[in-house]
């Protein structure tokens, strides 16, 4: 079933880092979205919105519990945008860019901020569905 509108928010993401829970945060990772930052370029979300800092080339992935999370960490950007991800995108992704992902932040503008390395969130995630599996 689709839904008409996409959840800006993940109830059992943000109780998890309220409650600074690792495992309460690994099960909502598997069983509810995050909100992902998108990079704007001419007006348009094209990809995922990654961080560095200077003088390194690795990468930090920056993931929310709700777009009102994300938008307090650019207070003056008037249209921050965001994708809806699930476990299989941040499963896929980390894989695709686990060379360059140095770390995954949640909520980094607070309230209540986590951080984990790639792999230990691989970990969380557990592996993939087999075809057929959890699908409908």
């Amino acid at each position: 079933m689709t839904e008409p509108t996409p959840p800006t928010r993940s109830e059992p993401l943000a109780a998890a880092l309220a409650a600074q829970d690792v495992v309460a945060v690994a099960y909502a990772l598997r069983n509810d979205v995050i909100i992902v930052p998108q990079l704007v370029v001419n007006g348009r979300a094209e990809q995922v919105r990654v961080f560095g800092r200077e003088g390194s080339d690795k990468r930090m992935l920056l993931l929310f519990s709700s777009t009102e999370n994300y938008a307090r960490m650019l207070p003056d950007d008037p249209d921050p945008r965001v994708m809806v991800g699930d476990a299989q995108w941040l499963r896929e992704f980390l894989t695709v860019h686990e060379q360059t992902l140095e770390m995954v932040f949640f909520d980094i503008a607070g309230p209540h901020v986590m951080q984990a390395a790639p792999a230990d969130l691989m970990r969380a995630l557990g592996p993939l569905p087999a075809e057929g599996e959890g699908g409908e």
